[in-house]
């Protein structure tokens, strides 16, 4: 599975924590950046990198990981692109009913307020949760699809 993975100033350290825990689970890794700590720099601009490379990939099933300061800016960013899923990842239940329910392909962390295991927890819960793929579900996502 490919994870494309960026991140703000705020969000900068823990993306870099991030991007070593995937690699050492063998995932495979594009870091859109910021690759130098920048405190003016804005997490639209690297929501919509992820964002657009998640869309644009040729891998089966790939997936998205934000992070700034609240994860509330990206989760915004994000889920202003047909065909994004962002959810705001704060717990284990949160992600893995993002996945189960709406098949969320792209995952906001809040940097500011999660510690690095806690973040960690929840990646690898949000990874490995399926979408249940249940009729009611992919009706609902076929409305979001359809929303202008």
């Amino acid at each position: 599975m490919k994870i494309y993975l960026g991140s703000d100033h705020q969000g900068f350290y823990a993306r870099n924590k991030v991007r070593d825990f995937l690699v050492k689970n063998n995932y495979i890794v594009d870091d859109l950046g910021d690759h130098k700590l920048d405190p003016d720099d804005d997490y639209p601009v690297f929501a919509q990198r992820v964002v657009n490379d998640v869309l644009a990939s040729d891998d089966k099933e790939p997936r998205g990981i934000l992070l700034c300061g609240s994860g509330q800016g990206m989760v915004i960013a994000a889920n202003r692109f047909k065909g994004i899923r962002a959810c705001l990842g704060w717990d284990i239940k949160s992600v893995r009913d993002s996945r189960n329910d709406e098949n969320s392909n792209v995952l906001c962390l809040p940097a500011q307020i999660l510690d690095t295991q806690e973040a960690l927890d929840i990646i690898n819960q949000w990874l490995e949760s399926p979408f249940s793929g249940a009729p009611r579900h992919s009706r609902r996502i076929r409305e979001l699809d359809e929303m202008n």
